[in-house]
């Protein structure tokens, strides 16, 4: 079975065991690195990370970009949104859609 987690800095993450998913609190990259490889190998569908955590991690979400799983999906973090996820959504759209419509 598929599991959903949510990685970054515990403020940010804390919340979201209320709802269920699996939270994973990174202070640093290398953790970051870790847990997100950890996870890919361990059948995570959907990994939540925030955008905060991502900016440092963009060769580690790279790699996992045009993979089945996991799905990562950056959100917004404490400090508010940096717009690395709205980019990526919009990439998302133009490749499947061929043009922008956002």
């Amino acid at each position: 079975m598929y599991k959903i987690a949510v990685m970054g800095d515990m403020d940010s993450v804390l919340g979201f065991k209320a709802l269920g998913l699996e939270v994973c609190p990174v202070s640093t990259p290398e953790e970051g690195h870790e847990a997100l490889h950890r996870m890919a190998r361990e059948n995570y569908a959907i990994i939540y990370m925030t955008e905060q955590l991502a900016a440092q991690m963009g060769p580690d979400i790279a790699r996992y970009k045009d993979a089945l799983t996991p799905a990562i999906i950056l959100i917004p973090g404490k400090e508010g949104s940096l717009g690395i996820g709205m980019a990526n959504i919009k990439t998302a759209v133009e490749r499947a859609v061929g043009a922008d419509i956002l």
